[in-house]
């Protein structure tokens, strides 16, 4: 059964605005090339450095396989991955892994 991951971050004063930018026009595109499914992109209305998405996963062969292709690549590791700790508080970030119920839109 597929499942999901609901990650929540937490933006250093300010930055919030240009981390959505950063994720939606390079970190999610890039992670799509690589065979992720980004099924969500949120903006907290009372938090302002408040930001969530959701990636889907049919097996866990299946996230091994992506975490790996996108974690792993030298774009990621040299372009991408060194400008996060600039907009981003990591150690705020909380992911959790989720399945649909059984009666959920998105089983």
């Amino acid at each position: 059964m597929a499942f999901f991951e609901l990650r929540e971050y937490r933006t250093k004063p300010g930055m919030r605005d240009r981390w959505v930018t950063f994720m939606e026009e390079v970190i999610i595109p890039f992670q799509a090339s690589k065979g992720m499914v980004i099924t969500g992109s949120f903006t907290g209305q009372e938090e302002d450095d408040l930001y969530v998405w959701v990636r889907r996963f049919n097996s866990e062969e299946e996230r091994a396989e992506q975490y790996k292709a996108v974690y792993e690549d030298e774009h990621w590791k040299t372009v991408i991955g060194p400008q996060i700790p600039e907009m981003m508080e990591r150690t705020r970030m909380v992911v959790r892994r989720i399945e649909p119920s059984a009666h959920s839109m998105l089983r």
